[in-house]
């Protein structure tokens, strides 16, 4: 059944908000409607296109500076960040970062991914990786985007131990977890769940 013109806009605007990093191409497919008819809707929404989008929540994102590492030193492009807490960056795959043969994403990309962005969540001056526990659930391939995320988890802090857990999604799929178990530099990092 196709949803009428005005209730599809609303929903679209309600979706962005909520994932704003959905394509035209995945709008059109959740709605099942064209691509056309989904960049019509936006524009008379006064929504912006992707790349508008994701600047606006860079620019928001990044207002909180990062304390262990500098920006352009992360691999993907931070989002979204609140230092301590959760971040998360877009990694778009291109045709060098993957086997020739096989067109599937090497391993240490989506690897660097989620490392750097463990680093660059945590808010202190120093913060390395002692450990990691990876899985990766599927392929990714040239053209993806893949979408981590990093929750900072105190319930298993431990001295100057902190656990980020990731995970990677390519159009809402897991595609890789991983628990990077970091050393900070700070002389406490044990701090109350909230």
């Amino acid at each position: 059944m196709r949803i009428p013109k005005k209730e599809r806009q609303h929903r679209l605007g309600a979706l962005l908000d909520e994932n704003p990093f959905m394509t035209d191409e995945e709008l059109s497919k959740h709605f099942r409607v064209s691509v056309q008819t989904i960049r019509l809707d936006r524009l008379e929404c006064g929504i912006p296109e992707l790349r508008e989008r994701l600047k606006s929540v860079a620019t928001r994102s990044l207002e909180a500076e990062l304390k262990s590492m500098q920006s352009d030193e992360v691999f993907g492009e931070i989002v979204d960040i609140e230092l301590d807490r959760r971040a998360v960056s877009i990694f778009d795959v291109t045709s060098d970062h993957v086997f020739q043969r096989s067109g599937i994403a090497r391993g240490h990309h989506l690897f660097a991914q989620a490392n750097s962005l463990a680093v660059a969540v945590l808010n202190d001056d120093l913060a390395l990786t002692v450990d990691s526990k990876l899985h990766f659930h599927r392929p990714v391939r040239a053209g993806d985007r893949v979408i981590a995320r990093a929750i900072v988890n105190y319930d298993l802090s431990t001295g100057r131990r902190t656990v980020v857990e990731i995970t990677s999604s390519v159009e809402n799929e897991l595609v890789f977890s991983g628990e990077f178990q970091m050393y900070r530099s700070g002389t406490d990092t044990r701090r109350e769940t909230k």
